[in-house]
């Protein structure tokens, strides 16, 4: 055991991984002044959004994919998105809403994994035997998928910034209405999407339920 402790070690503080870890600090530095000062969380908070794409392309460069390094991605942005949904939804009424959007996201990204372990894919980012195009297309075309993950966080800070009137002035002028559109748009369709996934999922874990009791004598 003594000697798979450096192995082990080496994966921890993998380049994207250190990457990961100054996301998570980054995170909670922005969410400890979130009501304090809600211009300079927005901006730590998306730049730790940003760093995401960083991570990603560093695994890839250098030929670090562990699976530690996306769980931990997985995690802090579920994470991430959570806790800015639960501020939104103290500052919003009915709060339900954004409630709501937490659970569906949680739930479905939780399913998503835990189908893909049953069906012993290597990555939940695997859905080419889907019969969902758009689900397939999410998936399989990372700008697509960065738009919609990058329109629901925009649309998500620039309510925070709306409800404190930081942007109130600001609402009039075309370039930031076209965002703000923008973002609704994609926003919708990461939904959608989270919908399809999780149905998808919750089907493949009554699949292996089913084919389970079959092989039972």
């Amino acid at each position: 055991m003594a000697k798979q402790r450096p192995a082990t070690l080496s994966v921890y503080l993998y380049i994207p991984n250190i990457v990961g870890y100054m996301r998570v600090l980054l995170n909670c530095i922005a969410f400890s002044v979130c009501f304090s000062n809600k211009t300079l969380f927005s901006l730590l908070y998306f730049f730790s959004f940003c760093c995401d794409a960083v991570d990603g392309w560093c695994a890839r460069k250098f030929n670090q994919v562990s699976t530690f390094g996306a769980v931990l991605d997985m995690v802090t942005d579920r994470v991430s998105t959570a806790c800015l949904l639960v501020i939104l939804s103290q500052i919003y009424r009915p709060s339900l809403v954004f409630l709501s959007l937490l659970a569906l996201d949680i739930a479905s990204h939780w399913l998503q994994m835990y189908s893909t372990f049953l069906s012993g894919k290597t990555s939940h980012k695997d859905v080419k035997d889907s019969t969902s195009w758009l689900f397939r297309l999410y998936y399989g075309n990372r700008m697509f998928m960065g738009y919609c993950c990058v329109s629901c966080e925009v649309l998500y800070i620039i309510l925070l910034l709306i409800a404190t009137n930081q942007t109130e002035n600001l609402m009039n002028i075309s370039p930031l209405s076209l965002l703000l559109a923008l973002s609704i748009f994609g926003w919708s369709i990461k939904q959608i999407i989270n919908v399809i996934q999780m149905k998808t999922a919750a089907d493949v874990c009554v699949l292996y339920d089913i084919e389970k009791q079959h092989k039972k004598p």
